[in-house]
């Protein structure tokens, strides 16, 4: 054999070990085969949620999706997601943050869609240390109880006229209002207002914009044309919440009066005087608390008790539980007894298994290729972790589609993100900052109602035929708000 036919024979053996090993490493999982140019967007439909369910049973539960010039990595069992958070958490923990984002720099000053950093930690912790530490909840606790018992004088008042409550605007209206006294010592709405409805609306526009198929998502090249104005659109809606607290904080400057708030505000106002945040900052800081704490919350009472008065066996158990523990007219329930509720609590986790607050949590997005489960993440790929799908696995989940809080009575899995088979808040660096409060106020608002009243649907429906029929979006609506009304216990 000459020299020149031992050249071609190394060249051609080196190549095709390259050329395999190259394919080994951009190995994706699996998933259905795309079509030109638009990938696999034709199969999500409005509710990708269940779309994706579907298409696990062929294609397993890491699955590769091609949206446009986007690859999006889904997963769907707590096996996968374990291996995610577990081992490559720093690395597929930046964001994938929708074009909507980008409106008023939102994106560069979000908590919620900065990259991991300098300046996304320093966020976190000022709202880890002046919001969501036990200590600051625990000073906080009458607070919160004020509120629910305006939550309680609202349902008493449409008691004894025998009228509906919409719960989920209740509880948003509830959960506005402390958010709103924790950082500004004032109440933004009332349960007769109109302004409730007005700023839930807000909420909703605002969350529903980032997850609106957009073409300048699923082609970033197009991003500058917003082809389908949807950061027009936006655009109107951010300004609306940052003039809010626009005159908030102009009118807290302004304020000469000697006695400072001593709220969050005030300690927020003192970090830009010190040059640690600036004013912009400052703002949409704010705009996360509020988009974050109200919509998810008030969606997470209106689906529990959606889901108990379509099994009111379970209700009457609960209600049981509470007169047991807090005893009969002894009322209010306090924070300090939601720990000793363990079927009110089994409760809230099974709502949540079956309604999770964001069926996908926030995109995630690959900082750098990295191997999970055999296949390859690709760099800058998104990340969708499908929790509404791994709440429904019946390999997990035994009788996975009804509504069982006994299920949880003698289990230890939890929602504080070492679960995987239940982690409705996310885990590991991204987890949901607002998760201790959120949990103490679903809670308590849940206690409090099933504590102080009987219910009924407003429409006399048998439990059986309450619609639960959900709208996909950041976070999962009832397509029918659920209207019920209170009763004397």
């Amino acid at each position: 054999m000459d020299y020149y036919t031992i050249t071609v024979f190394v060249v051609v053996i080196l190549a095709t070990l390259f050329l395999k090993l190259k394919l080994g490493k951009t190995k994706l999982p699996p998933g259905p085969k795309p079509w030109p140019i638009i990938g696999n967007i034709h199969m999500l439909g409005d509710k990708p949620h269940r779309t994706v369910a579907e298409l696990v049973k062929k294609y397993g539960p890491i699955m590769s999706l091609k949206l446009g010039t986007v690859t999006t990595i889904v997963i769907s069992s707590l096996e996968v997601a374990k291996e995610m958070y577990l081992k490559h958490d720093l690395a597929l923990s930046s964001r994938k943050f929708p074009d909507a984002s980008r409106e008023t720099n939102h994106d560069k000053l979000s908590m919620v869609w900065l990259p991991v950093g300098p300046k996304w930690r320093n966020l976190r912790k000022i709202v880890m240390v002046r919001l969501f530490t036990n200590q600051q909840l625990d000073a906080s606790q009458c607070l919160r109880q004020k509120k629910v018992n305006d939550l309680v004088e609202h349902a008493q008042v449409c008691c004894e006229k025998g009228l509906p409550i919409d719960i989920g605007k209740a509880g948003f209206t509830t959960s506005l209002n402390l958010l709103s006294n924790t950082l500004f010592s004032m109440d933004l709405a009332s349960h007769d207002s109109l302004y409730s409805q007005e700023f839930k609306d807000l909420v909703c526009h605002l969350m529903e914009a980032v997850v609106v198929p957009n073409v300048s998502d699923f082609f970033p090249v197009l991003r500058h044309l917003d082809l389908q104005g949807i950061r027009k659109k936006i655009r109107v809606h951010f300004h609306k919440m940052l003039g809010i607290f626009d005159k908030i904080i102009d009118q807290r400057v302004k304020d000469e009066r000697i006695d400072a708030q001593h709220d969050v505000l005030d300690s927020l106002l003192q970090l830009i005087n010190d040059n640690e945040l600036s004013l912009d900052d400052v703002k949409h800081l704010l705009l996360d608390l509020f988009v974050g704490g109200t919509d998810t919350t008030s969606n997470a009472l209106e689906w529990t008790m959606t889901e108990l008065l379509r099994n009111p066996e379970k209700l009457v158990k609960a209600q049981n539980e509470l007169d047991q523990v807090v005893g009969k007219n002894n009322g209010p329930i306090q924070e300090s007894d939601i720990s000793k509720l363990p079927y009110i609590q089994a409760v809230v986790k099974e709502t949540m298994r079956l309604h999770p607050p964001g069926p996908f949590l926030i995109p995630h997005k690959a900082d750098k290729d990295v191997k999970l489960c055999g296949y390859i993440v690709p760099n800058n790929a998104q990340i969708w972790v499908n929790i509404w799908s791994i709440g429904r696995d019946p390999n997990v989940w035994p009788d996975a589609l009804s509504f069982s809080p006994e299920r949880f009575l003698e289990s230890e899995v939890d929602m504080k993100g070492r679960d995987f088979e239940l982690i409705p808040f996310g885990s590991g660096r991204r987890i949901c900052p607002g998760m201790p409060l959120a949990y103490r106020m679903v809670h308590l608002m849940l206690a409090t109602l099933l504590y102080s009243f009987n219910w009924k649907h407003a429409n006399g429906l048998n439990p059986q035929d309450i619609d639960v029929d959900e709208k996909f979006g950041l976070t999962l609506q009832k397509v029918q708000p659920l209207l019920a009304i209170p009763l004397i216990r």
